[in-house]
């Protein structure tokens, strides 16, 4: 099936959903300038090691060196604006045909484009919080610190340490993943897959929990074969393309 028959059957498909829901990962902001993690000689995690890196265990157990090493790309997202993809998921939203967006990025760019139901089940770059008195802080305040020289960013409260609200590995999922798993459990009829690579759990398990798949994106994934239709393009292109048939 070309291109163009894949793009008007994901319409189609679309079309009769009585339950849409959307799962993005990396591969959406990778038009935003932001690289995704597992593509060939591109992807952050060939640059750094988050099992080595990126986990609550250096966090806490090294701060000063996650504050060097892992939150500088953490950082970088702050500039980043949202593409046709994020702008084409705002529009389905505003015409009542997406439901929810339940996202694995941490970038805020469906939160800058627009969108108002969205899961952030790996967290967010906007806040941050004190770990030891729970108070929140602007995820700006952490880079303020930094910048001034400070290794590790403290509560003006309690000086115990400032993290990003972000989930790292080793973290416990926060409430935006357990409510996303009961909606798609609920409501969800057809889950459209947008720049996810499927292989980062839990999240891999929800597309697990759909009748029916629409994937969108450049590499394979395990769940391709479950999918009434996979479209290797860009997200923003794809996107756009099926707006237009809808």
């Amino acid at each position: 099936m070309d291109y163009n028959k894949k793009i008007q059957k994901a319409a189609q498909i679309i079309k009769r959903a009585k339950g849409l829901y959307c799962l993005t990962g990396a591969g959406i902001s990778t038009e935003s300038g932001i690289p995704d993690f597992r593509s060939p000689k591109t992807g952050l995690w060939e640059k750094i090691d988050p099992i080595k890196e990126s986990t609550v265990q250096v966090l806490y157990n090294n701060p000063a060196r996650f504050y060097k090493i892992a939150f500088p790309r953490y950082a970088s997202f702050r500039n980043a604006k949202p593409n046709n993809g994020h702008k084409a998921l705002v529009e389905l939203e505003s015409k009542g045909i997406l439901r929810g967006i339940i996202t694995q990025n941490i970038d805020n760019l469906h939160y800058k484009a627009g969108s108002r139901k969205v899961w952030e089940v790996h967290g967010n770059t906007r806040k941050s919080y004190c770990v030891g008195c729970y108070v929140e802080y602007p995820f700006d305040e952490i880079i303020t610190q930094l910048e001034k020289g400070i290794e590790v960013p403290q509560c003006k409260k309690c000086s115990e340490m400032i993290r990003p609200d972000i989930v790292l590995f080793g973290d416990s999922m926060p409430d935006d993943y357990y409510q996303a798993v009961a909606e798609i459990r609920e409501k969800c009829d057809i889950l459209l897959v947008v720049g996810s690579s499927l292989q980062v759990q839990p999240v891999s398990t929800l597309p697990g929990m759909v009748s029916s798949l629409i994937i969108i994106n450049l590499q394979p994934t395990p769940y391709d074969y479950r999918a009434e239709v996979v479209i290797r393009e860009k997200a923003g292109k794809a996107l756009m393309d099926i707006l237009t048939y809808l």
